[in-house]
């Protein structure tokens, strides 16, 4: 990519009537990706294919069924190379977060959190590159089989067989987010209450038993290289991370994130260091997912703390099963 933007080319004027169909061919790509960059670059892509062939004199039918298979296929492309990256990827992957905002309406936070939660974009990441292409644009977007077979470039059969293949997998993995928002908000609070005074029969308390941590920090930044199963164990990489957030004058702020209770830390220039994003289900919380990689933490709205590199000195043990 040049970083042009499409209208900024010959004949871009023109281009101007596709804009609206931005959103939703980002969308697409973002789901399919888990990454904001990468999707903005598949669209950019998409856009630039829509422009070459409108200036070489093609008729274009639908814009919008061109935009949508172009940047489906370029996702597949793309996804495919990113999995190469992430086969070297340092510790545990998670989805680059595209949104934290103070408060989210409960008709929106449904919607985010049925296909944009951190949870749900980490389930798609299962499925195979066509069967998630196949579920999003059927599921998600409603596109009808016809359509979806000509993007895919299979038989309108096959596609209802990839659905269901993928359909199974989402159902048997998918978690069942409490519905009431005012709950969830209580618990988080009182979750993150209890790390701040380093209690940890309160964090104990709040979790599953089988909960999960999961920290990503690309190898950039200070985080477990593998999932911390348990409710002890959870509790304590929690306190940890509220005990050096002390120790550096470090506070948190409770936000939704990608339409999930979370929170974000800022050292003491406003500058992010850290999101903390929680699966909650069954009136418990089910795993916490941290975030420290700099890198994903880029597109929240705040400037980024170089504050995880100086967390990665001050190491805590890894904690056990018996602790």
């Amino acid at each position: 990519m040049d970083g042009k933007s499409v209208s900024s080319l010959p004949g871009g004027e023109e281009m101007d009537a596709y804009e609206g169909l931005r959103p939703l061919m980002f969308s697409i790509a973002y789901r399919m990706l888990g990454d904001v960059g990468d999707a903005e670059d598949v669209v950019q892509e998409a856009y630039l294919r829509l422009h070459r062939t409108l200036a070489q004199g093609a008729a274009i039918e639908s814009p919008k069924a061109f935009l949508t298979t172009v940047t489906t296929r370029l996702a597949i492309d793309a996804w495919r190379a990113a999995r190469v990256r992430r086969e070297t990827y340092v510790g545990v992957w998670l989805p680059e977060p595209l949104q934290a905002s103070t408060d989210v309406g409960p008709a929106e936070q449904v919607e985010l959190k049925d296909s944009l939660s951190l949870a749900f974009l980490v389930l798609l990441q299962t499925l195979s590159p066509v069967e998630r292409a196949v579920f999003l644009l059927r599921d998600i977007f409603d596109y009808d089989y016809d359509q979806i077979a000509a993007i895919v470039q299979k038989s309108e059969d096959n596609c209802r067989q990839i659905l269901a293949r993928a359909r199974k997998r989402i159902d048997a993995g998918k978690l069942r987010f409490d519905a009431d928002q005012s709950e969830q908000r209580q618990l988080a609070a009182s979750f993150f209450g209890a790390a701040d005074r380093g209690d940890m029969a309160g964090l104990v308390n709040f979790l599953a038993k089988d909960a999960v941590f999961y920290g990503d920090g690309g190898g950039k930044a200070h985080a477990y290289r593998h999932p911390l199963v348990g409710d002890n164990r959870v509790a304590l990489a929690v306190r940890s991370i509220f005990k050096t957030a002390h120790d550096f004058n470090i506070t948190f702020q409770f936000l939704y994130i990608n339409g999930q209770p979370g929170a974000l830390s800022f050292d003491a220039e406003g500058r992010v260091v850290n999101m903390l994003v929680l699966d909650i289900a069954g009136g418990v919380i089910q795993a916490v997912r941290s975030i420290v990689n700099p890198d994903k933490l880029t597109r929240l709205g705040y400037p980024v703390s170089d504050m995880a590199r100086i967390k990665a000195t001050n190491k805590p043990e890894e904690p056990t099963a018996g602790a």
